[in-house]
């Protein structure tokens, strides 16, 4: 690996490390809780406000567009705190019906816009190799005042707070990894350790980390789509893992 390509490929590891941080806790809870679409629902929700501020031509204005944003995710976390607090026997119908809704919402905004593919599929999957110190710093910020919060309070969270500190971290984890590396960085690693009642985010945090490194390292050596390859090298570290786990 040469040195632009390392120029390219730690940032992104960087920014893989500053998610998996606060997305396997999330995770974790969210798997507890039995509300597996929330993640996506307030990702979909969250990208539905930057799609807003894009139209609103703000995005040479990033706190605008980060403002916006976070807005339209907070309240995507009231409505699925409502919904949980509310609805509870149909919650997980009722939040992917809020995934589908926000999502073709988001479609129905960008149908007059020439660059909706590529705006659409940079909500999806991301650019990761693109990030910047600023996005770095910024977000290594937040992730340690969400974890400081998550670490001091989350007994005492309500259905709201829960949310809203879910909110605010995938508002900037979308802009950063996209959609489908949100969902499978909160998800993915809590699921494969689902079953360890020891060391669990020792094991979590080895999954994802394995699956930054090595999708990473694809992507640039094969020229494959980043998020996609990072995905499927998550999955196949937790594969590795729960196979080395049975066979021990």
């Amino acid at each position: 690996m040469n040195s632009i390509e390392l120029d390219i490929v730690l940032p992104a590891f960087i920014a893989g490390l500053l998610v998996l941080a606060t997305h396997i806790p999330f995770g974790m809870r969210v798997l507890q809780r039995g509300v597996v679409f929330a993640d996506l629902a307030v990702a979909q929700i969250a990208g539905l406000g930057v799609i807003i501020a894009g139209l609103l031509d703000l995005t040479e204005h990033p706190l605008l567009v980060q403002l916006i944003a976070a807005t339209s995710a907070l309240c995507g976390a009231a409505l699925l705190a409502w919904i949980e607090r509310n609805l509870p026997d149909v919650k997980e119908a009722c939040i992917g019906l809020t995934f589908v809704l926000s999502a073709t919402l988001g479609i129905l905004l960008m149908s007059h816009d020439v660059h909706a593919g590529e705006h659409l599929k940079d909500l999806l999957v991301g650019q990761i190799l693109w990030v910047n110190d600023t996005q770095l710093i910024a977000t290594a910020l937040l992730t340690v005042v969400l974890l400081a919060i998550w670490k001091g309070s989350r007994q005492r969270l309500g259905y709201f707070g829960f949310y809203a500190l879910f909110a605010i971290a995938i508002t900037a984890s979308v802009q950063l990894v996209g959609i489908y590396l949100v969902f499978a960085s909160l998800i993915l690693p809590a699921v494969v350790t689902w079953r360890q009642s020891r060391r669990r985010y020792h094991y979590a945090f080895a999954v994802g980390i394995a699956g930054y490194a090595l999708g990473l390292l694809l992507s640039v050596w094969f020229d494959l789509p980043t998020g996609a390859a990072i995905v499927w090298a998550m999955m196949l570290s937790g594969g590795i893992m729960l196979l080395a786990n049975k066979l021990r």
